[in-house]
C-alpha cells in the first residue's frame, strides 16, 4: 500500500432525501469529493442487513446486502417506482436516522417495486439467483422469518426447517415461493447498484476499504444453514458466547453474544466457510479490515448465561492456520489487522508473521511518551487513524479527555484549544510515517460527540449519524487536499500540486 490517505464514512451516513444513505447519487457525490480532496480510500462499515440494534456488526448474513441502502431513484429510473411514490419516501433533512420510520415505510416501497418486475429484469434476477450460491438459503431464511412473525430461526415451529433438513427446505421453498422471489430480487438490486457504484469509485482512483466482522449473529442465515461451523447444542443454542473483557471502551467489557466458532471443525475442512465469506467480501471491497484481529490469536469465551463480559476465559484461536489460507487464496486484495483491545506479545507476533499492517489510533495516544499510538513510536507498516467508528469524534475526544490527557496532547501537538488541537491531530496523522492515514469525516468537519457513530457497550441509539447535504464544500476538499499534498499523501502527488499547496500554506500562515 503506497503512502496515501482516506476518509471513514458509513454508507448509512451519506446525504439523501430518503432518510438514510444509499448507493445512488449521494454516494457518487461523496466519491467525487474524495477525489477532489486527494484521497485514495473510502472506508465504510459492514453493509449487511442489520438486526434489531441496527448495528452493522449484528447482521443477518455475512454475504447479503442491506436493503435500506438500495437507491430508490435508481429503481425509479428502471420504471419500478413512480415520482409520486418517491415523494412519499422523502423526509425532512436530519442528522439522525429514524430506523423505526424506515422499517415502516421502506419495505412497502420495495414490495411495490417488486410487483412491477417483469421481462428482462425478471430474467436477470433469476440468473443472479442461479449463480449466487448463498442466496438460496438466505432468501428462504428471510422468507421464513417473515412467515413466522420474525421469530429467530431456533424458535421456528417446524423442527425440520430449524435443523435445515432437505425435505423441509424443499417444502418451505414451495410454500413461500413468492416471498423467496422477493428477497432474491432485493439482493439483486443491492448487488447491481453496488457493482455500478464500485466501478465509478474505482474509476476515480479510489479504493473501498470494508470491514469483516470476526463474528456472526446467532440469529442469522449463516448459523442456521451451517450450524456445524459453530459451537452449538442440539437445539442450536450456545453454551459460551463472544465478547471482550473490561477495557478502555467499557468497564464491564462488551458482551456481544455471538456464537463461537468450532475452529477444529473449520480447520478439518480447510476453512471453507471463511474462504466463501471472504470471497463474497472481495466482490464489494478492494481492501478488508479484519475486525477484532486479536480474536484470531485467542478469544474471550463468556458463559452464555452471563449478564456482563467480566467473567470468561481466553481460548486459543486459529492464528496462521486461518490467515495463511486467506492470504494464499486472495493475493489480489489487501488486508488490515484491527489489532486493538487487550494485546499480548502473541497477538503482536501473529500480526508480524502474517505481514498485515496494524492500526494506530491517535485518540488512544496521549498517556505518555512510550505510548505505542504516538507517531514517534510508529514503524511505517501501519495505518494511522484519528479514531475509528467506535471512538468519539476528534472534537468530542478533546472535550471529554482527562485533564492529564489533554495537557499531554497540547504539549505533544504544540497547540492548545479545541479547534487548534483538532487540526493539529489531523496534521500529526497525515505527517506520520504510517502508510495510510484515515480520519472520520466528522473530524474534518469539527463535529462534536453528538455526531459519534457508536458507543461500545451501549446497545441503543448508535449507528444513526448522517452527513448534512451541504457539508462537502469545495473549500473543505481544497483544505484536505492541500495538507495531503504537503505530506506526500495526495492522489496523484503531482510536483506542481505540491508546489501550489506549499505556496498556499505559506500564504495562510503569514
Amino acid at each position: 500500500m503506497k503512502r496515501s490517505a482516506g476518509i471513514l464514512l458509513p454508507v448509512f451516513s451519506l446525504p439523501s432525501p430518503y432518510g438514510i444513505g444509499s448507493l445512488g447519487s449521494g454516494a457518487r457525490r461523496f466519491a467525487d469529493f474524495l477525489q477532489e480532496a486527494g484521497q485514495s480510500w473510502w472506508q465504510i462499515l459492514p453493509v449487511g442487513p442489520t438486526g434489531h440494534s441496527n448495528s452493522p456488526y449484528t447482521s443477518e448474513s455475512t454475504l447479503a446486502g442491506n436493503p435500506f441502502f438500495i437507491d430508490l431513484e435508481l429503481l425509479a429510473e428502471d420504471g419500478l417506482l413512480t415520482a409520486e411514490e418517491l415523494e412519499t419516501a422523502r423526509v425532512p433533512e436530519s442528522d439522525q436516522i429514524d430506523y423505526d420510520e424506515l422499517k415502516k415505510s421502506r419495505e412497502a416501497l420495495l414490495r411495490t417495486a417488486f410487483s412491477r418486475v417483469d421481462g428482462e429484469m425478471a430474467q436477470a434476477v433469476r440468473d443472479f439467483t442461479e449463480r449466487t450460491a448463498w442466496l438460496k438459503d438466505y432468501a428462504l431464511y428471510r422468507a421464513a422469518k417473515q412467515h413466522f412473525e420474525n421469530y429467530a430461526w431456533f424458535d421456528w415451529p417446524d423442527e425440520g426447517l430449524r435443523r435445515h433438513e432437505p425435505d423441509a427446505l424443499e417444502h418451505w421453498r414451495v410454500e413461500l415461493a413468492e416471498e423467496v422471489a422477493f428477497q432474491s430480487c432485493v439482493q439483486y438490486w443491492f448487488f447491481s447498484q453496488w457493482a455500478e457504484l464500485k466501478e465509478y469509485v474505482n474509476s476515480l482512483g479510489i479504493g473501498l476499504i470494508g470491514d469483516l466482522p470476526i463474528y456472526v449473529s446467532l440469529d442469522s442465515a449463516d448459523v442456521w444453514s451451517e450450524r456445524k461451523e459453530f459451537l452449538l447444542d442440539s437445539e442450536g443454542k450456545p453454551s459460551k458466547v463472544a465478547g471482550v473483557p473490561p477495557d478502555y471502551f467499557s468497564e464491564d467489557g462488551q458482551l456481544w453474544g455471538n456464537p463461537l466458532y468450532d475452529w477444529q471443525a473449520m480447520k478439518w475442512d480447510g476453512f471453507g466457510w471463511w474462504i466463501r465469506r471472504v470471497e463474497g467480501a472481495t466482490k464489494l471491497f478492494d481492501s478488508i479490515r479484519i475486525d477484532h484481529f486479536r480474536g484470531l490469536e485467542s478469544y474471550w469465551a463468556i458463559p452464555a448465561e452471563s449478564k456482563t463480559a467480566k467473567v470468561g476465559t481466553w481460548e486459543q484461536g486459529p492464528g496462521m492456520d486461518l490467515l495463511g489460507v486467506l492470504l494464499n487464496w486472495f493475493p489480489q486484495i489487501s488486508f488490515i489487522a484491527e489489532d486493538l483491545g487487550i494485546l499480548t506479545d502473541e497477538v503482536h507476533k501473529l500480526r508480524e508473521v502474517s505481514g498485515l499492517p496494524g492500526m494506530k489510533v491517535l485518540e488512544f495516544a496521549f498517556s505518555g511518551p512510550d505510548n505505542a499510538y504516538l507517531p514517534h513510536n510508529y514503524t511505517p507498516h501501519c495505518i494511522c487513524y484519528t479514531g475509528t467508528h467506535d471512538n468519539d469524534t476528534a472534537a468530542g475526544w478533546y472535550a471529554n479527555a482527562t485533564e492529564e490527557e489533554r495537557a499531554f496532547a497540547e504539549a505533544y501537538l504544540g497547540t492548545a484549544g479545541a479547534e487548534n488541537v483538532r487540526k493539529a491531530l489531523l496534521r500529526t496523522g497525515q505527517s506520520s510515517v504510517a502508510e495510510l492515514f484515515v480520519a472520520q469525516m466528522q473530524d474534518y468537519l469539527g463535529l462534536d460527540s453528538r455526531s459519534r457513530i457508536n458507543v461500545p457497550g451501549v446497545p441503543l441509539g448508535n449507528w444513526r449519524w448522517r452527513l448534512s447535504s451541504d457539508a462537502l464544500t469545495p473549500d473543505l476538499a481544497r483544505e484536505i487536499r492541500t495538507q495531503n499534498a504537503l505530506y506526500g499523501r495526495c492522489a496523484p502527488p503531482a510536483k506542481e500540486e505540491l508546489e501550489d499547496s506549499l505556496e498556499e500554506m505559506v500564504e495562510n500562515n503569514k
